[in-house]
């Protein structure tokens, strides 16, 4: 048996090699929260996540506060008489605290991502056990599965050079973030320079509102263009219906698909043609992967997202999912040092040539070992919980 005895939490900010744009926001560092467990047996483990207001509608500040005050002080509580327990323990959860703590309609996935993840890697610490999810999870990652480039639209030299050193590193997925300027000759351009071989795909984040999407889309798909993610606001999920079923384009849903609650209500009104899961959004590792198997069951098509900005902590926890979900399209994660200066997460986990994914790691936990050193040095407040 094993009980937390003290929990550290911090807000960091990551910085980023050069920024990163699209059309919901310009970032030149994360803004991430990781928190820190200490068990009664001395285990330690950590969990991370990014809140971010147009995803989930949390921001560092609230999660910072809801972690704090709501959630840590109920956690001290428990007891885990094995990682199993834990895992009942999350799976129960479903990606949000529990009712008695917090109401289940408070937006609250992202707090509570870092909690699912930080119980994971310090229990899995202190019954010296990897985690693992699914009835049915791999050794070995899918042979045929690649990460996806990841692109922002903006001057034509910049975005030029960006598509062709895409190219000649070998990537046969691509995405490109586009806003309500993006123009046809950029995704022309793009699919020039990427050629025929190349799955293209794009994500407006919530860009395109006006009467012009539509023929927009029309035009965009006829040149090839498998995917258009996040088309409307999150709110408009009868427009995504209506552009799914009666225009039949490959809509995307991500930021309007959070939890349960909303994969449902986009499955009965038919309102796209796959989902984004990402572990942060959906409420931690557990959770995610019920809404992947949910799904699939619904036949939707599943990509893999991340948050701009995580660290190998949180690409090791993508990883276990992808050894649980084989039926996964595409994936976008694991890019490391690609974008961070400082990673505190090691060892790095990067994708390499053509998208290939890192080596898994096979610790007990999720498997990376926190540089605490980086996570000071990038920490802009710090709360302590319980006795550390």
């Amino acid at each position: 048996m094993a009980s937390p005895v003290g929990f550290e939490l911090r807000e960091v900010h990551l910085p980023f090699r050069k920024p990163f744009r699209h059309a919901a926001a310009t970032r030149t560092h994360s803004s991430s929260l990781f928190l820190k467990c200490v068990t009664d047996q001395g285990a330690v483990g950590f969990g991370e996540t990014l809140p971010r207001p147009y995803v989930t509608h949390e921001s560092c500040d609230s999660a910072f506060h809801m972690l704090q005050y709501r959630v840590l002080p109920h956690l001290l509580q428990k007891q885990f008489f094995g990682l199993e327990d834990v895992l009942t323990f999350l799976r129960e959860c479903d990606g949000k605290a529990p009712a008695a703590w917090i109401p289940p309609e408070t937006p609250q996935s992202a707090a509570w991502a870092a909690v699912d993840l930080c119980l994971l890697d310090a229990f899995g610490h202190a019954f010296d056990e990897p985690v693992r999810i699914g009835q049915h999870a791999s050794p070995t990652l899918p042979p045929a599965f690649r990460y996806s480039a990841v692109v922002s639209t903006g001057s034509l030299a910049h975005f030029l050079a960006t598509l062709l050193k895409i190219r000649l590193y070998g990537f046969k997925h691509v995405k490109l973030k586009v806003d309500a300027h993006t123009d046809l000759a950029s995704i022309r351009v793009a699919r020039w320079v990427l050629g025929s071989h190349c799955t293209l795909r794009l994500d407006a984040n919530m860009a395109w509102n006006d009467v012009r999407a539509l023929p927009r889309m029309r035009t965009l798909a006829r040149w090839g263009v498998a995917g258009f993610e996040q088309p409307c606001r999150p709110e408009d999920r009868e427009e995504m219906a209506r552009l799914s079923q009666d225009e039949h384009l490959p809509i995307v849903a991500d930021e309007s698909f959070t939890d349960r609650r909303s994969l449902e209500t986009l499955v009965r009104l038919k309102a796209c043609a796959a989902v984004n899961v990402r572990v942060v959004k959906c409420g931690g590792l557990l959770a995610a992967y019920h809404r992947c198997e949910e799904s699939l069951a619904a036949g939707l098509t599943v990509q893999l997202g991340c948050q701009v900005g995580e660290s190998s902590l949180l690409s090791a926890a993508q990883l276990i999912l992808l050894l649980a979900v084989r039926e996964i399209a595409y994936g976008e994660g694991c890019f490391g040092t690609h974008l961070l200066v400082d990673d505190p997460a090691q060892p790095c986990l990067r994708f390499g040539y053509a998208g290939h994914p890192p080596r898994l790691l096979h610790g007990p936990g999720l498997g990376p070992i926190i540089d605490e050193e980086v996570l000071a040095r990038w920490t802009s407040r710090c709360a302590r919980v319980g006795d550390l």
